[in-house]
């Protein structure tokens, strides 16, 4: 049987300019260890990456509600600023953590765990850009590509989401 059967885990992608490979790795990753994956946008309109890559969400960000996931993923790219202030983004991001559920984000998306309010005192890492509103909210950066502090796991781009995907598997299946 495979580690995360039965395991379901609900992706964030911005509507246009999500990090393609910080997309694909993770999901892949997550599915070849057999958890269901679901994606929510701000837009059931097909989402654009930064590299081309389209993607259809499933269902919109505002119906995610966090009892029916095993965890969350925010995933990076230009377009993810679209959540930094985003009120359910974070209360989506603030619900997973304190109920110690994988909650994870990558390249610049760990700012909205860290405007959520979810990294204080947290090992975390991010895209340079957005470590400023990481150690502005009490995040301590761990300087590596994937950090993971309990339920919490951040990557720093898109050379990262391999590691990154191998790790939200580790975490889940732990959890």
């Amino acid at each position: 049987m495979k580690p995360l059967a039965g395991k379901r885990v609900v992706m964030i992608i911005a509507r246009n300019r999500f990090r393609d490979e910080e997309y694909a790795e993770p999901r892949k990753a997550l599915e070849e260890a057999g958890a269901s994956v679901t994606v929510a946008s701000s837009s059931l309109e097909t989402a654009e990456g930064m590299l081309g890559m389209k993607v259809k969400p499933d269902m919109l960000i505002g119906k995610v509600k966090e009892g029916d996931f095993d965890g969350i993923v925010f995933v990076g790219g230009g377009g993810a600023k679209e959540y930094f202030d985003d009120p359910h983004a974070q209360a989506l991001a603030r619900s997973f953590c304190e109920r110690k559920k994988l909650t994870s984000a990558i390249c610049i998306a760990p700012a909205i765990l860290a405007n959520a309010g979810v990294l204080t005192g947290k090992k975390a890492t991010a895209f340079p850009s957005s470590t400023g509103a990481l150690t502005a909210h009490g995040a301590v950066l761990s300087g590596t590509a994937v950090a993971a502090d309990g339920n919490i796991v951040t990557g720093v781009g898109p050379e990262a989401a391999r590691e990154f995907g191998k790790k939200l598997v580790d975490v889940l299946e732990h959890s």
